[in-house]
């Protein structure tokens, strides 16, 4: 069952669907087995052995009226370093032409921005974020790659992406991240959360080399508050 909550991405909407989950979670509804939020709506799904459809959108009725009033737990903030040198900014120079600005700039704006996480999709672990300035909105590229690495920081259209796993895409890469976003072998898989709010610290290649290590020893975390 799809619940719409509104009609444009925005974090008022998003916001709502992310109320409307905790709600969910938080009365414990029969049969309810799993939830998946979007940009604006929230899938339920659910086991009609247990509640039948027409039950079970009464009681989402009920919950969404309260989702615009409730009062959910308090974001976390999420630092992420991110390197813009050489090769892990593949696309970085084109960005900045097509945006008219300096490679510099395109750099200071993005890295200081901070960004809403509204929800994980497409592959494991991967955010789908907004907050960079109206500055740096941009098309998506017209040929979307095929392979896109692991970590890749990434821009297109009003949105912005970390790339979690080696898979197609077709933003502009700016960087990368060293930090694993996605660890199948971790007690929590998935690094953020949908309503995180995420910064980008910029480092030189030699740190980024230098946490790329301590990650793959198990010996880095990121700033989480």
């Amino acid at each position: 069952m799809s619940v719409e909550l509104g009609e444009e991405i925005s974090a008022e909407v998003n916001t709502r669907v992310r109320a409307l989950e905790y709600l969910v979670d938080q009365k414990g509804l029969p049969g309810v087995v799993e939830t998946v939020p979007s940009y604006r709506s929230l899938l339920v799904y659910y086991d009609p052995s247990v509640v039948g459809y027409d039950a079970l959108c009464a009681q989402l009725a009920a919950l969404a009226e309260q989702a615009t009033t409730t009062t959910m737990p308090p974001a976390r903030e999420v630092e992420l370093p991110c390197c813009y040198e050489g090769e892990l900014g593949t696309d970085l120079e084109a960005a900045a032409a097509r945006l008219g600005l300096s490679v510099d700039e395109l750099v200071r704006l993005h890295a200081g921005a901070e960004y809403l996480v509204y929800f994980i999709g497409f592959t494991p672990g991967l955010p789908y974020m907004t907050g960079a300035p109206e500055r740096l909105t941009i098309p998506r590229l017209d040929t979307p790659r095929v392979k896109v690495p692991a970590g890749s920081v990434a821009i297109g259209g009003t949105q912005c992406c970390i790339y979690s796993v080696e898979s197609p895409g077709g933003f502009w890469l700016l960087g990368r991240t060293p930090v694993r976003l996605y660890d199948p072998a971790a007690a929590e898989p998935i690094l953020l959360r949908p309503g995180d709010r995420v910064r980008f610290r910029q480092i030189n290649r030699r740190e980024f080399d230098d946490v790329a290590a301590r990650v793959a020893a198990g010996r880095f975390r990121p700033v989480i508050q």
